[in-house]
C-alpha cells in the first residue's frame, strides 16, 4: 500500500514475545508501531495519540481489550480497530464487534494474515473525496436510509454502522442474486486477495446485522438468507 507517511499503529498485548514480534513486523512493512503491555496504559495512549488503527488484546491488565474497544469507539469513532485474541468463539467475537471491534485475527496467525488484516484497515481509513449521499431504498420491508445510517420499518429505528450499509447497499444492488462471502470480503472488507484469507468476520457481522434487523413478529423472518456453501442472498 502507498502512503505518504507510515501508518502509526498502537499495538496493545501483555506477552512480551508476542509484543515485539508484532512490532518488527509490523516495522518490517514499513509502518510505525507502538507497543504497550497494560490496558489501561494502552487505552490512555491511544485516547491521548493520534493513531492510524489499534491493534488490542482481549485478556489484559488494567483493562480488557473489549474496555479499551469500547471506550475508544466512543471517542474516536473514526479509528480502526483490530482484535487480537486466543478466544474464538462465536459470543467473544460478537462481543468483540458489540463493542465497535472492525476486524478480528484469533491466535495462533500468520503474518501473511495479520498484515492483510491490517493493510485492509489502514486502506478503509483513507480520506475520500466527499460523495453525494444514496438515495434510500428497501430490503425486507425496511427502508434503509443512507444519509444518516439508519433502517427503519414502521416504529422501529435502528442504527447501522458504515460497513453494515455498505453490505445491504451491495445486497439490494443484487436483490435476488447470491453474493459470496469472496465478494463481501473484496468490496466491503476491502481484502485485495481474498481468497487467502480465512476469516469468519463476514459471518460474525452478518449474526450482528441479522439481530439488528430481527423481525419483530413471528410471520416474518430475517431478509437475509444464508445460501449453504455460497454465501448470501436477499430479495427487496
Amino acid at each position: 500500500m502507498s502512503r505518504e507517511t507510515p501508518a502509526t499503529i498502537l499495538v496493545v498485548e501483555d506477552e512480551s514475545s508476542i509484543l515485539r514480534g508484532l512490532l518488527d513486523v509490523l516495522a518490517f512493512h514499513g509502518h510505525a508501531p507502538e507497543g504497550v503491555e497494560r490496558g489501561d496504559v494502552g487505552l490512555e495512549r491511544a485516547l491521548a495519540g493520534d493513531h492510524d488503527l489499534a491493534i488490542l488484546d482481549v485478556m489484559l491488565p488494567g483493562a480488557s481489550g473489549f474496555e479499551i474497544c469500547e471506550k475508544l469507539r466512543a471517542e474516536k469513532p473514526e479509528l480502526p480497530i483490530l482484535m487480537l485474541t486466543a478466544r474464538g468463539s462465536e459470543e467473544d467475537i460478537l462481543q468483540g464487534f458489540r463493542c465497535g471491534a472492525d476486524d478480528y485475527v484469533t491466535k495462533p496467525f500468520s503474518i501473511a494474515e495479520l498484515m492483510a488484516r491490517v493493510e485492509a484497515l489502514l486502506r478503509r481509513a483513507e480520506p475520500r473525496a466527499p460523495e453525494a449521499a444514496a438515495a434510500p431504498f428497501q430490503i425486507g420491508g425496511w427502508n434503509i436510509d443512507p444519509g444518516d445510517l439508519c433502517a427503519r420499518r414502521g416504529e422501529r429505528e435502528v442504527e447501522l454502522t458504515r460497513r453494515e450499509l455498505e453490505m445491504l447497499t451491495l445486497f439490494a444492488s443484487e436483490a435476488g442474486r447470491i453474493v459470496s462471502r469472496r465478494r463481501l470480503l473484496r468490496e466491503v472488507w476491502n481484502y485485495p486477495n481474498p481468497e487467502r484469507v480465512e476469516t469468519r468476520s463476514v459471518d460474525m457481522a452478518i449474526v450482528k446485522l441479522r439481530r439488528k434487523l430481527a423481525p419483530d413478529d413471528a410471520r416474518s423472518s430475517s431478509p437475509i438468507e444464508t445460501v449453504r456453501g455460497e454465501g448470501y442472498r436477499v430479495f427487496p
